[in-house]
């Protein structure tokens, strides 16, 4: 007969088989009140799941992060029962779990409105206000193709005939609706409480563009309103702040379809703050230590074939060109490149470690469907480097990393992140004894910094163990930028050698480092973090010259003659509009100073100074606002450039 051990070491000894619900209950009635599921050695169970042995036992609430993704994962399935009541004819697929929410998607030719999310979402509340409660089957493979069948939805028998012959088939039934899932899922639609349905698009069935086009409904849901309400703020924060109409507005990019999607152009704008970053990211590197390179854009089909590449990353590769009857390839990588050059001639380990980097524009075949904005592109410009060490240097130089990665993260204004160790994935290369000794090594340097971090396994690359970190934005988002990632096999798959100190040729370590990641989607995520106001170091123009009247307009000039030889990105408006106007539109155009200069500005030799935020600076001297700008730029740790 079981015995139950909680998580505080507690046991309770029970004479017969009992379900989760009822060992909640016997510790407190308030705890299975609470009850979404249960987590048995290790496996996540419905409430409903009978313990038969001994077992490590512990109860999932909405409180716990296991909750909220049965909540969720519940919510895609009253969904589902919500839109086959309302539209019969639809056909279910999959509704799976995703950040934040979830989606379900369903054949539908008609197509879903607006309007009938809305319907939707009211039937969802009406189901979950009835306590309709959900049950665990197990049934056969034919049974349940039969079944499906039997009632039209072909697209679940088609996933039932997939499933590994090994594997079992359990179904969820709560009242008319019956679902293929394998669980768990809240004992009763009544512990559904806080959910909102988002919006509409088209995917293909079973992600193949050569498949029938479905509908997916994808919606959220929390543990409770207040969750809810906080989440869709977050959302109308994220719809202010998109990259992509602010981009529009301020002039700074655009995708032009017309050259192929996902092929980002800089405008002049945009240029100008490209050009304050990559002016930072030379000046830091080099000050680190980092020799910086340039690379082809193309190789031959074989050095891809060497790097791995074409086995392990095909599907992101373009497809090879010919010329003079040889295979070239756009370049997905930078690194077997800086290979090549540290193959040019025979290193010595007094060379080492060597740390080269490279603002290198690399090609990836996204599918259309993937495009977003900045943030998935096809072509883009990788913040590179990789370091080329002896193994004993490792824990030094990934040591450095964080601490370089960091500072440049915080020049940038992220000084939230969270941090991941990626272990080794199905899909790779090398013997568990490098891969171990590589993960050591990260971890190592971790812990010495004093960094909490996370393991995510089977998240590494395919050559090496990897640290991810995730910068958070001004409204809590994380985003994907800064990696680290050990390498023992491009240097085995390329022979690399370096003549150590007793005469013997040894295999140096590769480290794989980007600390932005891309230019393209870095950007993006600064004009999404700080809405398009840039801070005065980073704004493309720091400072407008406005006149009032055309009486001002030599002193303008001067006055604008002066900051640009000061070095500040300044632009001067002498046109014949009333000044409210001009001050209107440069404050849209979110440039951080305005200067604006009348009779009494000219007379005395001052200007009047205010900011984006209209705060009122009062009347100064220029020295004095020059010293004032000069000091907010130079907080930031980044002096400003004089521009050519």
């Amino acid at each position: 007969m079981p015995v139950i051990t909680l998580p505080d070491g507690h046991q309770r000894h029970y004479s017969h088989p009992i379900t989760v619900y009822n060992v909640a209950a016997d510790i407190s009635p308030n705890l299975a009140k609470s009850a979404l599921g249960g987590k048995v050695n290790g496996y996540m169970v419905d409430t409903s799941h009978v313990i038969v042995e001994d077992a490590e036992f512990a109860i999932v609430s909405e409180h716990d992060p296991e909750g909220l993704e049965i909540i969720r994962h519940s919510c895609a399935h009253l969904l589902a029962q919500a839109v086959k009541q309302l539209y019969p004819e639809a056909q279910v697929t999959i509704g799976p779990v995703i950040e934040d929410g979830f989606y379900y998607d369903f054949a539908y030719p008609q197509g879903f409105t607006p309007e009938d999310l809305q319907t939707i979402e009211t039937r969802m509340e009406e189901l979950s206000r009835q306590d309709i409660l959900v049950h665990r089957e197990v049934s056969s493979r034919e049974e349940a193709v039969s079944f499906f069948r039997s009632i039209g939805e072909e697209y679940k028998a088609q996933i039932i005939a997939s499933i590994p012959e090994d594997q079992e088939i359990s179904l969820y039934r709560q009242g008319d609706f019956i679902d293929l899932c394998r669980g768990p899922h809240v004992p009763s639609t009544s512990k559904l409480k806080a959910f909102k349905l988002t919006k509409v698009a088209g995917a293909y069935w079973r992600g193949d563009s050569r498949n029938e086009m479905l509908q997916r409904i994808y919606g959220t849901a929390w543990s409770d309103k207040k969750a809810l309400k906080a989440y869709l703020h977050r959302l109308q924060e994220a719809e202010k702040r998109d990259h992509r109409r602010i981009g529009t507005d301020l002039d700074l990019f655009s995708i032009q379809e017309e050259a192929g999607g996902g092929l980002v152009f800089w405008h002049p704008m945009g240029a100008r703050i490209r050009r304050v970053i990559e002016d930072l990211w030379r000046e830091r590197h080099t000050a680190a230590g980092y020799e910086i390179l340039y690379t082809p854009h193309i190789a031959h089909e074989v050095l891809w074939q060497i790097s791995g590449h074409t086995d392990f990353y095909r599907e992101s590769m373009y497809q090879p060109m010919e010329d003079d009857q040889q295979l070239y390839q756009l370049k997905p990588m930078n690194c077997p490149f800086h290979v090549l050059i540290y193959k040019g001639r025979l290193r010595s380990y007094r060379e080492l470690p060597l740390r080269w980097a490279e603002l290198g524009t690399v090609y990836r075949h996204e599918m259309s469907g993937a495009l977003h904005g900045l943030m998935r592109v096809r072509g883009f410009t990788q913040d590179d480097a990789h370091i080329f060490c002896r193994e004993e240097q490792i824990e030094s130089e990934v040591l450095a990393i964080l601490e370089f990665t960091l500072e440049m993260l915080a020049t940038f204004g992220f000084n939230r992140y969270e941090i991941n160790l990626s272990t080794r994935p199905e899909k790779s290369v090398g013997s568990d004894e490098i891969w171990n000794r590589a993960t050591q090594a990260l971890r190592i340097a971790l812990e010495r910094r004093h960094l909490t971090y996370s393991i995510n396994e089977g998240d590494g690359a395919f050559y090496g163990p990897k640290i991810d970190i995730k910068i958070e934005d001004a409204i809590g988002r994380k985003w994907q930028c800064s990696t680290i990632q050990l390498d023992f096999n491009l240097p085995a798959r390329f022979e690399m050698e370096y003549v150590a100190e007793d005469g013997a040729r040894h295999r140096p370590i590769m480290i794989h480092r980007a600390v932005l990641g891309s230019l393209e989607r870095f950007f993006g995520v600064l004009i999404e973090h700080y809405e398009g106001k840039f801070p005065p170091w980073l704004a493309p123009i720091q400072v407008a010259v406005i006149n009032i009247t055309d009486r001002q307009a030599e002193y303008a000039h001067q006055v604008e003659k002066v900051l640009k030889s000061e070095g500040f990105r300044s632009l001067l408006d002498l046109r014949n509009e009333k000044i409210g106007f001009k001050i209107r539109e440069h404050t849209l155009r979110r440039i951080p100073y305005l200067l604006i200069i009348g009779d009494r500005e000219m007379e005395s030799q001052t200007v009047a100074a205010r900011t984006r935020s209209s705060e009122d600076l009062g009347v100064m001297s220029l020295d004095t606002f020059i010293e004032r700008l000069r000091a907010d730029i130079t907080r930031f740790g980044y002096s400003t450039y004089k521009e050519d």
